[in-house]
C-alpha cells in the first residue's frame, strides 16, 4: 500500500534534513583555508556565468515577469560583479593584526543561513546569497517563491554541482522543492539555523524577523526621484526611463515617483515622452488604478514585472507599441493613494513640486512606504545633493544615475547586492547592501596590554605586577602560520 504525506508535513520534514545536512557539512568545512574557499567559489562563479542566459530565461518563462535578457545580466552581476567585490575579502583564519592593541581578530562562520528567495529575481538573488555564503563558510539552505521553484531550484544546482566537484562538501548547499508556508517556517525556526536572509514581500520579512533568532530582512522599496532645476534634464530622463524599464521594474530600488521640479518640469516631460514614456490620461490612469491594485492598496501579482502592452491589455486600453514605462499622475500621498507607493512593474507616478524643499517633504511622505531604503536625485547643485542626503530616511541615494541598477552597485560604487537592508527605520538591523561581511563573526584574541589598578587586586590574584600576557618578544607575525596548522589539524578530525 502506497502511503501519501501531507504536502506541509513533505515540506516541513525537507526543512530539516536539508537544515541537517548543512549543519554536518559545515563541521569540516568551517576549518577550511582560505585558498580551498576561494577556489570553490570561483568555480561557482564560472559555472553561474556560463549559465546565466539559461537560467534567466528559465526565470522570465515560469514568473512572466520582466525580460529573460535583463535577467541574464542580473544573474551576471550576482555572480562576477558581486564575486569581483568580494574575492579579496579575508573570511578565514587571520583577518588582521592590531599590534598597537595587541588583538588579534580570527574569522568564524555565522553557521547555517536561511535565505528566502524573491519571485522578481529568483535565479540573480540565489546565486548571490550562495555565493556570499560560502565565501563566509556558511551552510545555507534556499527557500524559492512558490512561484519560482523550478528557475530557483535549478539555479542552485549550477552553483551546487559546480562548488562540490571543487572540493565543497556535499550538504553544504542545497534548496527546498517542496515549498510550504509549515515548511518556510520550519526551516526559519530550525534550531540549527543561526541566521535568516530573507528578500522579499513584506509578509514574509515579517515572519522572518518574528522567528526569535538573527534576521537580516529587506523591506519594501519606494525610491523617490527628485529632479532638480539644475539637473541634466536630457539625461536624467533617458535614466529614469531605462531604469524604470529595466526587467520591467522588479528590482525594489527602482524609481515609484518622479518629484520634477517646477522649471524643467514640461522640459523632463517631453524628454521623458522621446525616450519611451505614455502619459496615460485620467481615464486611462483610472482604469489602471482600479485594474491593477487591490481595495488595500496592494498590487495584484498578475501586473507585476509586466511591459505597459501587457498592463493596457488587462485594463482594457490601448497604449503604443514602443512604450516602455506608464506614466500616472501623483495626486496625493497616502495608503488610499497607490500610485504613491511600491509598484514593481511600469507604472510611474509624476509631480511637480516648487523647489528642493517641497521635493524634500513629498520626498520623505513617500518613504513612508518605503522607509530606509532608497532615494534618487538628479541635479548638479551640490547644496540640493547634500541636503537630500541629511534630511530623507533612505539608506541610499542614489545621484545622476539609475535607481534600479544604481542602489545594486551596477552603476554606482555601492557594494554589489541583491539584498538591500532598510535600517533600522525600515525594520531592519543593518542599513547596508548585504555582502560577506554580514555572514561570518570575528573572534578577537586579546593580550594583557593595562595593568589594572592596585585597588583592582587588593583581594585577589597576582599583585606583583607580572601579570600573564603576550610576551614583549613575540613575534605577531607568527600567528598566521600557527593558526593555518591548527586549521588543518582541526579539518583532518
Amino acid at each position: 500500500m502506497t502511503r501519501h504525506f501531507d504536502s506541509d508535513l513533505v515540506s516541513v520534514q525537507q526543512a530539516r534534513d536539508l537544515v541537517t545536512a548543512a549543519k554536518e557539512a559545515m563541521r569540516s568545512f568551517q576549518y577550511t583555508a582560505q585558498t580551498d574557499v576561494d577556489r570553490i567559489c570561483r568555480a561557482m562563479v564560472d559555472a553561474a556565468m556560463k549559465n546565466a542566459a539559461r537560467l534567466g530565461q528559465m526565470a522570465h518563462d515560469e514568473t512572466g515577469f520582466g525580460f529573460a535578457e535583463h535577467k541574464r545580466l542580473k544573474n551576471e552581476f550576482a555572480a562576477q560583479g558581486c564575486w569581483d567585490a568580494i574575492k579579496d575579502v579575508q573570511t578565514c583564519g587571520v583577518l588582521r593584526h592590531d599590534t598597537a592593541k595587541r588583538i588579534i581578530e580570527v574569522g568564524y562562520p555565522v553557521g547555517v543561513v536561511a535565505a528566502l528567495a524573491p519571485s522578481t529575481n529568483p535565479t540573480s538573488t540565489a546565486i548571490f546569497k550562495i555565493l556570499i555564503s560560502v565565501k563566509a563558510r556558511d551552510g545555507i539552505v534556499i527557500a524559492p517563491h512558490p512561484t519560482a521553484i523550478r528557475s530557483t531550484s535549478e539555479a542552485v544546482r549550477v552553483m551546487v554541482e559546480a562548488g562540490e566537484a571543487a572540493g565543497m562538501p556535499h550538504g553544504l548547499v542545497s534548496c527546498m522543492t517542496e515549498i510550504s508556508l509549515a515548511g518556510t517556517n520550519e526551516l526559519m525556526r530550525h534550531p540549527e539555523v543561526s541566521l535568516i536572509l530573507a528578500t522579499g514581500g513584506p509578509g514574509m520579512v515579517t515572519a522572518a524577523h518574528s522567528c526569535g533568532k538573527p534576521a537580516i530582512g529587506v523591506g519594501p522599496g519606494n525610491n523617490p526621484c527628485y529632479v532638480d532645476r539644475s539637473a541634466d534634464v536630457r539625461r536624467a530622463a533617458e535614466m529614469i526611463v531605462e531604469s524604470k524599464s529595466f526587467d520591467c521594474s522588479t528590482i525594489c530600488a527602482t524609481e515609484q515617483s518622479v518629484l520634477a521640479d517646477a522649471p524643467i518640469a514640461e522640459e523632463l516631460k517631453a524628454c521623458m515622452q522621446a525616450a519611451g514614456a505614455y502619459w496615460l490620461s485620467a481615464e486611462q490612469a483610472e482604469a489602471v488604478t482600479a485594474g491593477m491594485f487591490r481595495s488595500n492598496g496592494l498590487m495584484h501579482a498578475k501586473f507585476v514585472g509586466r511591459t505597459p502592452q501587457q498592463i493596457a491589455g488587462q485594463v482594457g486600453i490601448e497604449v503604443p507599441s514602443d512604450a516602455r514605462i506608464l506614466v500616472a499622475p501623483l495626486t496625493e500621498i497616502g495608503k488610499q493613494h497607490p500610485i504613491s507607493q511600491e509598484k514593481l512593474t511600469t507604472l510611474l507616478g509624476f509631480t511637480t513640486v516648487d523647489g528642493w524643499r517641497e521635493g524634500c517633504e513629498k520626498a520623505s511622505e513617500l518613504l513612508k512606504f518605503g522607509a530606509g531604503h532608497s532615494v534618487s536625485v538628479h541635479a548638479t547643485d551640490e547644496e540640493v545633493v547634500m541636503a537630500f542626503a541629511l534630511q530623507k530616511p533612505a539608506f541610499r541615494m542614489m545621484v545622476n544615475t539609475w535607481g534600479s541598477l544604481g542602489a545594486v552597485g551596477f552603476t554606482t560604487g555601492l557594494t554589489p547586492s541583491f539584498t538591500l537592508a532598510p535600517g533600522g527605520v525600515g525594520g531592519a538591523v543593518i542599513s547596508d547592501n548585504v555582502s560577506v561581511e554580514h555572514l561570518f563573526n570575528v573572534k578577537r584574541i586579546a593580550y594583557h596590554l593595562n595593568d589594572a589598578p592596585a585597588a583592582a587586586r587588593a583581594y585577589g590574584g597576582r599583585v606583583d605586577g607580572e601579570l600573564p600576557g603576550l610576551s614583549a618578544g613575540f613575534d605577531v607575525s607568527s600567528i598566521d602560520d600557527i593558526v593555518s596548522r591548527v586549521l588543518r589539524e582541526l579539518a583532518r578530525q
